[in-house]
């Protein structure tokens, strides 16, 4: 009896051991990402992000303020992007329906220099439920991003305040990649 204690304690260390080093591998694999030169980003993991706030279609004020603490997800989008939208179910699907009830866990859409009918009506025709912010002028955008560089492109930030990752385009091996970092870095 006493053989088998300290072997259910043996495998509960070796199980916890386990967990540690695969969350310790997803979020060194973030910090260590180098970002191509040919994305257009101005940031780099590791960096912390600007401060900025911004409206939601549905009028709230946000702020990166508000995020300290959070894993937080932005997707920089606009309507007449066909990537964007081949992307944004994957989104829905995949991340946002798995997180929003996380209070760790922030999503916001950043779309690119639309007026406000045209985002709301583009949430609509995507039926996507995760909330949209605007950016007139990509000024937001810009913090991130060469303003000359497209969209889609999504930057994941840790609960630290720093970029953790940072993706261009829609390529499944990096989406799958982006969503291992998001559940590691809510694991911390």
């Amino acid at each position: 009896m006493k053989n088998y204690g300290n072997l259910i304690r043996l495998t509960s260390l070796f199980l916890l051991m386990a967990i540690s080093a695969c969350a310790q591998s997803a979020n060194n694999q973030s910090r260590k990402q180098k970002v191509p030169a040919s994305y257009g980003y101005i940031l780099q993991p590791g960096e912390n992000v600007p401060e900025f706030s911004m409206k939601l279609t549905d009028g709230t004020e946000v702020s990166t303020n508000d995020w300290k603490g959070k894993v937080v997800m932005l997707q920089f989008t606009a309507s007449w992007c066909g990537v964007c939208r081949r992307e944004m179910p994957h989104i829905e699907k995949e991340i946002w329906e798995k997180h929003k009830d996380n209070p760790d866990f922030i999503l916001i859409g950043v779309d690119r220099d639309e007026p406000l009918n045209v985002v709301k009506r583009y949430a609509s025709d995507m039926k996507i439920t995760y909330p949209l912010g605007l950016d007139p002028g990509a000024d937001i955008f810009g913090l991130f991003a060469d303003k000359d560089a497209g969209v889609t492109r999504n930057v994941i930030i840790g609960k630290d305040g720093k970029i953790a990752y940072m993706t261009r385009l829609f390529k499944m091996d990096e989406f799958n990649q982006m969503k291992e970092v998001i559940d590691s870095l809510l694991k911390q």
